[in-house]
């Protein structure tokens, strides 16, 4: 295959921030009355939007509820902006060398619009990527409509392009269209979890991504 378009998951694939999402809808929640749950659960719907995360962590939220914990989690997260060093060592060479072999580079995240431009701009990513699709701005992952969306700008069929990410979200919406995937270890789904969806490969470290990458 040759793959002339990447697109990327954000938290746990980019960037280190999976703890700081699980804490902040953890405080959000509880704050507002809402049951303490164990992180791995909060870790777990990493990926979604907030809104399907909010109604798989807590049955039978109304749009109130929802509205009221996404304002608290925003004042929980965007306490602490992504930098630099959030950055997963090794991906920022992985960016610039998808540039120099001219294959575009995207993003396909569960945050939200604001949520992504502002990591975009404090990490110093921003000028990496040709394109960028979230959650609220189109369809939650699984569901395929931001790769769709990211395809339609390259003018590339779903074979020209690959989905990296944590999370069997990812490998999911890459699989319903037939997009090749590859699923990293570093943030939150396990090579089991991943590996249901048939990636073409699961890596373990940033260096065999690149190789891989290499390959494809």
């Amino acid at each position: 295959m040759h793959i002339k378009a990447v697109i990327f998951d954000w938290d746990g694939t980019i960037v280190d921030s999976i703890e700081h999402i699980a804490s902040s809808l953890h405080l959000a929640a509880t704050e507002l009355g809402f049951p303490a749950l164990e992180k791995a659960a909060y870790r777990n719907i990493i990926g979604l939007g907030m809104v399907d995360a909010l109604k798989a962590l807590y049955s039978g939220l109304n749009d109130t509820d929802i509205e009221a914990i996404r304002q608290s989690y925003s004042r929980y997260f965007f306490a602490k902006e992504a930098t630099p060093q959030q950055i997963f060592t090794g991906m920022t060479e992985v960016l610039d060398t998808l540039r120099t072999e001219g294959r575009g580079r995207a993003v396909a995240t569960g945050k939200s619009r604001r949520g992504l431009d502002a990591a975009l701009a404090s990490s110093g990513l921003l000028p990496h990527f040709d394109i960028t699709r979230c959650a609220d701005e189109t369809r939650s992952k699984p569901d395929p409509a931001m790769l769709l969306e990211i395809l339609a700008f390259y003018d590339l069929a779903p074979e020209q392009a690959v989905m990296i990410g944590d999370t069997t979200y990812d490998m999911e919406m890459a699989q319903r269209i037939g997009m090749p995937a590859i699923g990293v270890r570093w943030g939150v789904h396990d090579h089991e979890r991943l590996s249901q969806f048939g990636p073409v490969a699961i890596v373990d470290t940033v260096p065999e991504l690149q190789r891989v990458l290499r390959t494809l």
